[in-house]
């Protein structure tokens, strides 16, 4: 995920022999804000320690944030994943973490992996069984096709692909500057609809329902296409990989787990013990003093002063949850801020007795059940193999936007019922509560109150806001007022909804402090904002010129 709009390595960044920077002495265990304990937050607390400071982490629920792994009483290991679940080998900066933490990654059987014994396609009432995309109807691989020849004549995929695949940053700017400038007032569906290769309406719908990757894309159709470019370019829709034991694993240990290397501080520190062995309470409040510094308030009654906060929580927070000064941020940011359109999304889990989809069925000779995608009510069916000898889970259903919101009025037992009404006209001679051992968990992201959402996703005409809170880490062109408040988290990055947006944008976030208390990166590991003039994202003029 190297790029396309800021094409820096992060990866070997954060790798590297020098460290990420320093932070002058009389700074060592100065106290830094970081609010929210996701993957973000948990990233720059990390390296906020490594340096030398002493990051506050606050904490409205528990540490993970959207990396949520619920494991189920009296099976341990047995999780479901109830937000981010499958991360691309391209996200190279999180798999840095993954290694360094000493996790362990396997592939996720998303349809058609690999990993995936079989797929059912369920459309209009008809289904159809395949283990290999070639065991598909020819209408399949038609769209394929088209989905192919209209990124290669629209938007030079292989050509951007290649460039990033080789990190050459002029050609990547080459190809991808023009993309901007030319298709952000464009949706998806409107991408899709203008292309000779979309030219029927019966392939635009069977692509929506089955898409590219992981499956339907039809809830990001009125999306920009540049959303949809971005996932394609840096191969973030394809092979995809779990997190062995839960992804929220990951935060954890980066909360409780001393960094490899650590100035200031005794070897062994932790995120952890600098903070007493527990987060802090929820942020109600953050404001500016007089004196320069942040003053924050926490749902506790404490109070706080910070010489620089990092906030890693959905950004809408700060518009209903966090009482925020007019002033804590410059105009053009907090319009960016209202105007980012986030993506509901549920999830409905079921522990089953065992993998029992590898039976077979005694008619046809396939698997009794397969990784399901459907226009019915569940969309998305995974099935998540533990081992025969140990209970499996089924994601019974995975939607996103409108079909998440016909769910929201649901309870979990009620969802679950449902989704096997609908499962059972697929595979009507299954039975599927038979097997289920545990009360079904749930999740809807847009209802959770410190989310409200799954995760961004721009419309048409986002890219300068879009563009304005990923740069606000660079802050010298600010007034003084508007400086040492930095922005973190996946709806800030370009890439929202996956982890390493999360991870990027907490680099530069930590960048930002750092610059901000007078420190430097080493002149042979320079950082994100050192190197930002060279590779900074286009910015396009806020004057209509197409009269």
């Amino acid at each position: 995920m190297f790029g396309p709009d800021f094409p820096f390595a992060y990866d070997g960044y954060v790798a590297h022999g020098d460290g990420i920077g320093t932070v002058p002495e009389p700074h060592h265990g100065r106290e830094v804000a970081v609010v929210g304990g996701g993957l973000a937050g948990m990233v720059a607390a990390h390296e906020l320690l490594a340096m030398g400071l002493k990051p506050i982490v606050y904490e409205a629920g528990e540490i993970g944030g959207r990396m949520r792994s619920h494991e189920f009483d009296g099976h341990p290991g047995v999780i479901a994943e109830m937000g981010a679940m499958r991360f691309p080998p391209s996200s190279t900066t999180l798999f840095h973490y993954l290694d360094a933490l000493g996790l362990t990654t396997t592939p996720f059987p998303n349809p058609l992996a690999d990993c995936t014994a079989s797929t059912v396609i369920d459309l209009k009432g008809r289904s159809h069984y395949a283990t290999t995309a070639e065991d598909l109807p020819e209408k399949f691989g038609q769209v394929a096709l088209a989905w192919q020849h209209t990124l290669a004549e629209q938007a030079s995929m292989a050509s951007l692909k290649d460039a990033i695949r080789r990190r050459d940053v002029t050609e990547i700017k080459r190809i991808w500057n023009p993309l901007i400038r030319g298709l952000d007032d464009q949706t998806f569906y409107g991408f899709l609809a203008q292309s000779r290769h979309f030219s029927s309406f019966e392939h635009r719908e069977l692509f929506g329902q089955v898409g590219f990757g992981t499956g339907g894309w039809d809830t990001d159709f009125p999306n920009s296409i540049l959303e949809v470019l971005r996932v394609v370019s840096t191969e973030a829709d394809d092979n995809h990989r779990g997190i062995d034991g839960g992804c929220q694993q990951l935060p954890l240990r980066l909360w409780n787990r001393s960094p490899q290397r650590l100035t200031h501080w005794p070897a062994g520190t932790t995120v952890e013990s600098v903070n007493g062995g527990r987060p802090w309470p929820r942020v109600t409040e953050i404001r500016r003093n007089d004196s320069g510094q942040y003053t924050v308030v926490d749902a506790g009654g404490g109070i706080r002063r910070y010489a620089a906060v990092v906030v890693t929580a959905q950004s809408w927070l700060l518009l209903n949850r966090i009482r925020c000064a007019d002033d804590l941020f410059p105009a053009g940011h907090w319009t960016a801020i209202e105007r980012t359109h986030y993506m509901g999304s549920s999830k409905v889990f079921a522990l089953v007795d065992r993998p029992f989809w590898r039976d077979r069925d005694p008619e046809t000779g396939r698997d009794a059940v397969s990784m399901t995608l459907t226009d019915r009510m569940p969309r998305g069916t995974y099935l998540i193999d533990n081992g025969e000898d140990r209970p499996g889970v089924i994601c019974l259903s995975y939607t996103w936007c409108d079909d998440s919101a016909k769910l929201l009025t649901l309870d979990a037992s009620e969802r679950m019922d449902l989704m096997i009404k609908s499962l059972r006209e697929i595979y009507p001679r299954v039975d599927f509560h038979r097997h289920v051992i545990s009360t079904p968990v749930t999740v809807s992201w847009e209802t959770e109150r410190n989310f409200m959402g799954a995760f961004k996703a721009n419309l048409p005409g986002h890219y300068r806001y879009q563009q304005r809170l990923f740069s606000h880490f660079m802050q010298a062109g600010f007034d003084a007022r508007h400086r040492g408040i930095f922005l973190a988290g996946d709806d800030i990055s370009w890439t929202a909804g996956w982890a390493e947006g999360a991870v990027q944008t907490a680099l530069n976030a930590v960048w930002g402090v750092m610059h901000h208390l007078g420190g430097a990166t080493s002149a042979h590991n320079p950082g994100p904002g050192d190197r930002y003039a060279e590779i900074a994202p286009v910015v396009l003029d806020d004057v209509d010129d197409r009269s």
